[in-house]
C-alpha cells in the first residue's frame, strides 16, 4: 500500500459488477482511486459447474483473496455462492476481508417482520439462506429465500434490462404478499431496486457492503 491512501479491492466474479461497485462507491462519497477490482469468472463458473462449492472451489477463492490482502486495507468477496469461502482464512488474513452480502443481511434483518431474500443463480440459495438465518436469529425477523426464476440465464444471455426486470417483478411479488422488506443478494442485481413499485426501495448489497467495509478501515486506523 502506497503513501498511505487506502484502498478496498473487491474480488468479483462477474465483470459487469466493476461498474454496479464504482457506482456505489461514487453514492457514498468514496473518492475515485480507493476501489481496486479483480475478476475471476472462472470460480463462480466451477461452483455452477458443480452445483455447489466445493472444497477446491473455496481453497481457490481464499487463495485468492489472500493474495489481494497483501496490497489493500480492506478485501470484499462480492459473490454470493463464494461467501463461506471467507471462514477457511479466519486469523489469516492481515486486513479485513468481508463478505458484500454480509452488511446486507444484518441491516435487512434489522427492519424485522418477513424479509424476503432474493437470488437469481441456484448456488447462492445455500449460501444466502445460511447467512440471513443467522443474521435473524439476533433480530427475530422472519426470512425466506427465493430464487428468481429464469433471471440467471437472461444475465448470461447479456439481456440486462430482461435480467433486471425479471427481478423487479419478483420484488413486487414478495411485496404483495406481505414482505417488510425485499433484499437483492446478489451484487448484480442491485440496478432492480429502482424498478421496483409496490414497497420500498429493495436493499442492495454493493453499498451496504462497501459501506461497512469502510467503517472497518476506519476503525483499523
Amino acid at each position: 500500500m502506497k503513501d498511505n491512501v487506502v484502498n478496498i479491492t473487491c474480488l468479483h466474479t462477474a465483470e459487469s459488477n466493476v461498474a454496479v461497485f464504482d457506482a456505489a462507491a461514487h453514492a457514498l462519497g468514496i473518492p475515485k482511486g480507493v476501489l481496486r477490482h479483480e475478476v475471476r469468472a472462472e470460480l463462480l463458473a466451477a461452483a455452477e459447474a458443480a452445483g455447489r462449492l466445493t472444497p477446491e472451489i473455496v481453497q481457490a477463492t481464499a487463495s485468492a483473496l489472500l493474495e489481494l490482502c497483501d496490497d489493500a486495507h480492506a478485501v470484499v468477496l462480492t459473490c454470493s455462492t463464494l461467501g463461506p469461502a471467507i471462514a477457511a482464512i479466519e486469523g489469516a488474513a492481515r486486513v479485513p476481508v468481508l463478505r458484500v452480502d454480509g452488511a446486507l443481511a444484518e441491516k435487512a434483518a434489522s427492519v424485522g417482520g418477513k424479509v424476503i431474500a432474493l437470488c437469481a443463480v441456484e448456488t447462492t440459495i445455500r449460501p444466502t439462506t445460511a447467512l440471513f438465518a443467522e443474521a435473524a436469529t439476533r433480530s427475530g425477523a422472519s426470512v425466506e429465500v427465493r430464487l428468481v426464476p429464469g433471471a440467471w440465464a437472461l444475465f448470461k444471455a447479456g439481456d440486462n434490462d430482461g435480467y433486471l426486470t425479471a427481478i423487479a417483478n419478483a420484488a413486487d411479488a414478495a411485496y404483495d404478499e406481505g414482505a417488510s422488506i425485499v433484499a437483492l443478494a446478489q451484487a448484480s442485481m442491485a440496478g432492480a431496486a429502482g424498478l421496483v413499485k409496490k414497497g420500498p426501495e429493495p436493499m442492495s448489497s454493493p453499498t451496504a457492503g462497501l459501506a461497512a467495509a469502510m467503517e472497518r478501515v476506519l476503525q483499523k486506523a
